[in-house]
């Protein structure tokens, strides 16, 4: 079930290899893995969908979130992946939460609006206030 949350960004769950020749017929341009390999018993993995993204002509990137939380190396490495991206991009996980907090945190070190983003975020059905504390400083609006 892919959740759009703008013109640019959409998430998702797992996807498989066998669905990214449809994602590239949707309009999509790049895809985002947002996973690590083996987080789950059968997940395709990483290779496999960079490989099926290649075939289908979109650019794929892999920025692995686990359960220990997001860094700045992974924000940093988002909002290149965001930058690079041709068009369209598709980010996913095990359900599309990290990948949907990793964009906000990319797009509020870019100076995003923490509450456009929140609001974004919800418009998609994620729930980031959880979050609202690193939206606010990376966007530079956090107060003390």
């Amino acid at each position: 079930m892919i959740r759009k949350i703008d013109d640019k960004i959409s998430v998702a769950p797992q996807i498989s290899p066998e669905q990214v020749p449809a994602l590239a017929e949707a309009g999509f341009k790049a895809i985002i893995n947002n996973r690590p390999d083996g987080e789950e018993f059968g997940q395709p993995d990483g290779a496999a969908l960079r490989e099926a993204a290649e075939a289908a002509g979109l650019s794929y990137a892999a920025i692995p979130v686990t359960h220990a939380g997001f860094s700045a190396v992974q924000v940093e490495a988002m909002v290149d992946a965001l930058e690079q991206a041709e068009g369209p991009v598709l980010a996913y996980c095990r359900s599309g939460t990290r990948s949907c907090n990793l964009w906000a945190l990319a797009e509020a070190s870019r100076g995003g609006d923490p509450d456009a983003l929140t609001a974004k975020a919800a418009g998609a059905g994620y729930d980031i206030e959880g979050i609202r504390p690193l939206l606010d400083a990376l966007s530079g609006q956090a107060t003390i």
